[in-house]
């Protein structure tokens, strides 16, 4: 059985097994590629992008380069190389700047109720919360990928793990935004998801594949 990748998931797949590899190797690496909140002394530009070749551990890879393999080769096979990857990196990018634009919120969840803690003190934590606060993983791009392949192929009909019956793509992938918005805002402690990452990369999907899609437009049921 031979399995038929398009070439843009296949370098997508090199590259994230690359960098894996390499950041078991160079620990620093992760650092340097991680995505940290623009006012962090630890942010650079390049972070916007790197930050989803980077992944912290065999699982959180996998998983997501599965993901990847399973509903990106359908859009590249459907829009070509050059669109499919114009589109991962947007999705990428766009969860990046969603994901940064929560972290203060994020840090507010992270200290908790502060009822009669001056407000300079609620402030100098939300900054060394953010300072430090750093994020990696191609989920955010994968999410983007996930939602247009729901709105383009929405009867698709998936199995998901521990459900013995065949359920359509236009019902299983926005459990997943559900998923996420509730983990989002009702983070418990020792949930390291990048939540609105993962929501901002499925809305920037959604939107690109809409103003992509405007003059040809399939029912979504």
């Amino acid at each position: 059985m031979r399995f038929n990748i398009p070439p843009v998931i296949k370098i997508l797949l090199i590259l994230n097994a690359v960098a894996f590899f390499a950041q078991t190797q160079f620990p620093e690496i992760t650092q340097w590629g991680a995505l940290h909140y623009w006012k962090s002394p630890l942010f650079k530009p390049h972070q916007v992008i790197t930050h989803m070749f980077l992944h912290g551990n065999f699982t959180h890879i996998l998983f997501n380069m599965l993901a990847l393999w399973m509903f990106g080769s359908v859009l590249e096979n459907h829009w070509g190389a050059k669109r499919f990857l114009n589109f991962y990196l947007i999705c990428g990018i766009g969860a990046a700047f969603v994901q940064m634009l929560m972290i203060p919120f994020e840090a507010g969840q992270a200290l908790g109720p502060h009822p009669g803690v001056p407000q300079e003190e609620v402030d100098d934590f939300v900054r060394q919360f953010s300072d430090i606060y750093s994020m990696i993983g191609a989920s955010g791009a994968i999410m983007g990928v996930m939602a247009a392949f729901a709105w383009l192929f929405p009867n698709t009909e998936m199995y998901i793990f521990f459900v013995p019956m065949p359920i359509k793509a236009k019902y299983v992938i926005p459990v997943y935004v559900l998923f996420d918005l509730f983990g989002g805002f009702s983070r418990q402690a020792g949930d390291n998801v990048g939540h609105f990452a993962h929501l901002g990369g499925a809305a920037v999907g959604i939107i690109i594949v809409i103003i992509m899609n405007r003059t040809n437009r399939r029912n979504f049921y």
